[in-house]
């Protein structure tokens, strides 16, 4: 009897900062705000770690550029919207079959060293 193993890698981005319009009050509409992003791509590495080719892999510089993208377009009001589009962004783009991602406003309560949300979300398509 053989045994199909099937792997679960992840690729990870930690701490990507984005400046972009973020907040529900008059004044937040009109500035920029930090954003410390982090997102977590369930993957299956094992074809980039033997071919060593940046197209058998999750790009993860592309992976920057669009959610940085993302986040300065959206001027999104919360930052659980802001994961959302985050997160079906990636499921649609990226080999991914689930993913993790926290946004997190460390300027948004003085006392906090950040607010934060932090979602999962899964692949429905089979």
């Amino acid at each position: 009897m053989s045994k199909t193993i099937k792997n679960t890698d992840f690729v990870k981005i930690k701490g990507l900062k984005v400046d972009a319009v973020i907040g529900v009050f008059d004044w937040e509409r009109k500035i920029k705000q930090p954003l410390l992003i982090d997102v977590s791509m369930a993957t299956d590495i094992t074809k980039a770690g033997k071919s060593d080719d940046i197209q058998d892999a999750i790009n993860y510089k592309e992976v920057c550029d669009d959610i940085t993208e993302l986040c300065q377009q959206t001027k999104a009001m919360l930052i659980e919207r802001l994961a959302e589009l985050i997160a079906e962004h990636i499921l649609s783009k990226y080999n991914t079959t689930q993913v993790e991602v926290s946004v997190a406003k460390p300027t948004a309560i003085p006392e906090a060293d950040a607010v934060a949300v932090q979602i999962v979300r899964t692949s429905t398509a089979s």
